[in-house]
C-alpha cells in the first residue's frame, strides 16, 4: 500500500451503493476510492470556506458586457485594492462585447469571499464565480532574508 494512504471501511445502503457506481462510471473514476476521495475533499474544502480564516489558492470568473459605462475601472479599482491577494487575471474576448475574465487569487478564504462578492455584485456582471482550494501558490520570490 503506499505511503500516506489509510484504509477505512464504510457501510452504504443499498441504492446509495448502486448510485456510487453509477456515479464512478459516469464521471470515469478509476474506481469508489477516488470517488468517495474527491467527495470528502469537497466537504473538507466547504469546512475550511466556512471557518474562513484558512489561506486559500482559488479563481474568480466573471462574465460582464465590457461596454457598460464604468465597467471596466471599477473592477480594475477592486482588483488594486486587494493587490496582495489578487496574483493575476486574463481576459477572454467573447462575441457581442461580452468577456470572460479569470483571476487568480490567494489569501484567507474569508477575503477572497469578500473580493469575489465585490466584484460579482458591479452592474454589468452577468454571472461570477469563486472556487477556491486549500493548496496554494509557492512564493514567486524568496523573502527577502531567506539564504537564497
Amino acid at each position: 500500500m503506499p505511503s500516506g494512504v489509510h484504509r477505512i471501511s464504510i457501510s452504504l445502503p443499498e441504492e446509495v451503493y448502486r448510485e456510487l457506481d453509477n456515479l464512478v462510471r459516469a464521471r470515469g473514476f478509476t474506481n469508489r476510492s477516488q470517488a468517495i476521495a474527491e467527495m470528502i475533499n469537497n466537504s473538507l474544502l466547504e469546512h475550511y470556506k466556512e471557518r474562513g480564516a484558512e489561506l486559500m489558492a482559488g479563481t474568480i470568473t466573471l462574465f460582464y458586457d465590457e461596454s457598460k459605462p464604468g465597467l471596466l475601472a471599477e473592477l480594475a479599482s477592486i482588483q488594486r485594492s486587494y493587490i496582495d491577494e489578487v496574483i493575476s487575471s486574463q481576459h477572454v474576448l467573447l462575441e457581442k462585447n461580452q468577456t470572460m475574465e479569470i483571476l487568480i487569487v490567494q489569501g484567507p478564504a474569508r477575503r477572497l469571499k469578500r473580493i469575489a462578492d465585490r466584484l460579482i455584485t458591479c452592474k454589468g456582471i452577468k454571472s461570477g464565480r469563486l472556487t477556491m482550494s486549500p493548496s496554494i501558490l509557492p512564493p514567486i520570490h524568496p523573502l527577502p532574508n531567506s539564504p537564497h
